[in-house]
């Protein structure tokens, strides 16, 4: 018996181009419209007698970008221009987009679209956040607690600003990796039950992360007054290691163990290594 081979036709596409008639049926029934349903929370406080809800809007994810930033650009852009929320970056680095997707703090941009069709994706503001409106948190309080810290090298010598290049070494640099790629989202902060219960006192994982970042800095000179400014009851010690923070991080970093180290360097049992470089170089 001769063995038969399946004919492939050809047929003719867009600009002329010939594809097999397989292809033609694929892109056919990829053309075809994904519907995906995302329940958005609403809310606009300039409107009288409105009420926290959640409204349901269906994109087609073949008209759309693979995150869900890019749907929610999409709805605004061509569903509802009245919907509200924060972007800027589009690419992991501002926090502009920080929200609550499917349960879970994280950024709208590097969050990709689960494209099932058989449950919405939910999308909240941040918990445990006053509400601007509809998904754009208040992060007045927030910021209010990162200038607490003075996030800025301070030295006893009172040097003007910009008149020397300060020495490091390469191994103090490498002390600050993990803490300095914090992009301030908030997402561990309003992530963390001891945050939701004292936040008015207690400083939260991402201010701490970079309050700790400051205080082992080789280059700054005033880690004692850093660390004396934390002392009482509640800006770290309300932190019981839940470790949520360090779970929800869009960046892949740490405060949980940044927040340890803290306790470490407050109980004495650690304390700040001498620099391996001291001095300035003056700048012309």
């Amino acid at each position: 018996m001769f063995a038969t081979s399946k004919l492939i036709v050809p047929v003719t596409g867009k600009f002329g181009i010939a594809v097999t008639r397989g292809a033609a049926t694929a892109a056919a029934a990829s053309s075809s419209p994904r519907y995906k349903k995302f329940a958005i929370y609403r809310w606009d406080p300039d409107k009288k007698g409105d009420k926290p809800r959640l409204q349901t809007y269906e994109v087609d994810l073949n008209a759309c970008g693979p995150m869900v930033l890019d749907a929610l650009i999409k709805i605004k852009n061509e569903i509802d221009p009245t919907l509200t929320f924060r972007r800027s970056c589009r690419e992991g680095i501002c926090g502009s987009c920080a929200m609550n997707i499917g349960g879970i703090n994280t950024l709208a941009c590097i969050s990709k679209i689960d494209t099932s069709p058989s449950k919405p994706t939910k999308v909240y503001p941040l918990p445990h956040m006053y509400v601007i409106k509809d998904l754009v948190p208040d992060m007045n309080h927030f910021y209010e607690q990162y200038r607490s810290i003075q996030p800025w090298l301070q030295r006893a010598d009172n040097a003007k600003p910009g008149s020397a290049q300060l020495l490091q070494s390469v191994d103090d640099r490498k002390k600050l990796d993990g803490l300095y790629e914090c992009i301030l989202c908030a997402c561990c902060s309003t992530s963390c039950p001891s945050y939701w219960w004292n936040g008015d006192k207690y400083l939260g994982p991402a201010v701490l992360m970079q309050a700790y970042r400051w205080i082992i800095d080789s280059r700054d000179d005033k880690s004692k007054e850093r660390l004396d400014k934390l002392k009482d009851p509640f800006s770290v010690y309300r932190c019981h290691t839940i470790m949520n923070c360090t779970k929800t991080c869009p960046k892949g970093l740490n405060p949980g163990k940044a927040i340890a180290e803290i306790k470490k360097l407050l109980a004495g049992i650690a304390s700040k290594e001498t620099p391996g470089l001291q001095g300035s170089l003056k700048l012309n």
